[in-house]
């Protein structure tokens, strides 16, 4: 009977501490290598950031007008299928009412105003930066006798939105800068509904403009060399395994310090069937630049300064909120009061005369008031130390001694 032989057992080849030193030096090459490249590595320059952020801005804008031609070809397609609908029927109007004046549209305004938007030449808008200029020194002016713009900031700072790793953020500096904008190079482009230039590279055609949704679009280039501060401080916590377990101190500044790009201003006017306003919307085109001076603090002994991948998370966070909000294709838009003249909103004139008089006698009140009060203050000083006659005194005694009784004689 053949004895049955076991196979040997193989050796393994590497023992436990030779493992354990293996799995230790990959957490330490892990640990450097994320040191490296994420904590001191080298930013790309502005130059190629804003290169390739224009890149995809524009690629992004591209295909956002591919899809609306498409959406639009399908459309006329699906109309030119329908049945031609009946002409409604003719009612017969009033002699007595005035007939309605002809819709005015995007060619008759510029024919009108004689504006040739082949051959105009750019403004300069030099009067509307001196106004821009005056509004924003007023907003800096309020800005720094009032804590409301602070009050804003921390609480939107600390809003719902915070996480819970991030501790209370506190506003250490606010500057809102010393230049102005500079608005120039204003031209006006008919638009279509979906904001699209009429005949890009073509001679303008006002039939093509004669249809709904169409309007005027004014753009003009906008400059800004200044530098907009914002500096927080915060802690980042450590919540696992306990509450609390780490606390990270946290600084960090921004700055805006460059801004070029295109604004594009229209107005969409009021529909009175529909009840809606007449609204003013803004956008920039893609072609914008914006730069940043951002610096980081991180830690309280051991102080990590400037740390290149903070500020360049911190930029790209902050150009994709800027392009969320009023970069093309999408807008701001602002709903605009009544501009007819009413009696409410009148100033000036003999209201002005009023108000001063009344200023004035109430000046003048306050002043006799004041006086009259000192006259009534110095009577009664006058009777608090005047002396009580000696005849109204039903105790005084001749010969009496202060505190003896009348009638009664002390004896000497």
């Amino acid at each position: 009977m053949a004895q049955d032989v076991c196979p040997a057992r193989s050796e393994p080849s590497l023992s436990f501490l030779q493992g354990l030193i293996l799995g230790q030096l990959s957490v330490v090459l892990l640990i450097a290598a994320f040191i490296k490249f994420f904590i001191f590595g080298e930013a790309p320059s502005p130059e190629e950031t804003a290169t390739l952020r224009a890149t995809e801005r524009r690629s992004r804008t591209l295909a956002h007008k591919k899809s609306l031609l498409s959406l639009r070809s399908a459309a006329t397609q699906r109309q030119g299928s329908q049945p031609p609908t009946l002409p409604a029927l003719n009612k017969k109007k009033s002699s007595i009412l005035r007939s309605n004046p002809p819709t005015l549209t995007i060619g008759s305004i510029l024919d009108k105003t004689y504006y040739k938007v082949d051959s105009h030449q750019p403004e300069s808008l030099d009067w509307f930066n001196v106004l821009i200029a005056q509004t924003i020194a007023q907003f800096r002016s309020d800005a720094q006798h009032d804590d409301a713009i602070l009050t804003s900031l921390s609480k939107a700072l600390n809003g719902n939105s915070r996480p819970d790793f991030v501790d209370e953020i506190r506003v250490s500096e606010l500057s809102l800068g010393e230049d102005f904008p500079i608005f120039s190079n204003c031209r006006i482009i008919p638009v279509d509904e979906d904001g699209l230039q009429f005949g890009a590279g073509k001679a303008f055609d006002p039939k093509q403009a004669a249809r709904e949704g169409a309007r005027l679009q004014a753009r003009m280039d906008v400059d800004l060399s200044d530098m907009i501060t914002l500096a927080v401080e915060t802690k980042l916590l450590l919540n696992f395994p306990k509450r609390l377990s780490a606390v990270l101190p946290v600084a960090l500044a921004v700055s805006v310090v460059r801004f070029s790009g295109t604004l594009s201003i229209s107005f969409n006017p009021s529909n009175p069937s529909e009840n809606t306003p007449t609204k003013m919307t803004f956008t920039f085109l893609d072609d914008y630049r914006l730069d940043f001076s951002i610096r980081s603090l991180l830690g309280s002994r051991s102080r990590l300064q400037d740390v290149p991948k903070i500020a360049q998370l911190v930029e790209s966070r902050l150009h994709r909120w800027f392009d969320e909000r009023c970069v093309e294709p999408r807008f701001q838009e602002i709903e605009l009061p009544s501009m007819w003249p009413r009696k409410k909103n009148t100033r000036g004139g003999d209201e002005i005369i009023a108000n001063i008089e009344q200023s004035i006698n109430k000046a003048h009140g306050g002043d006799i008031a004041k006086e009259a009060r000192q006259e009534l203050d110095t009577e009664a000083d006058g009777l608090r130390y005047r002396r009580r006659p000696v005849g109204d005194d039903a105790y005084s005694v001749s010969g009496s001694m202060p505190g003896s009784l009348p009638g009664i004689d002390m004896p000497t």
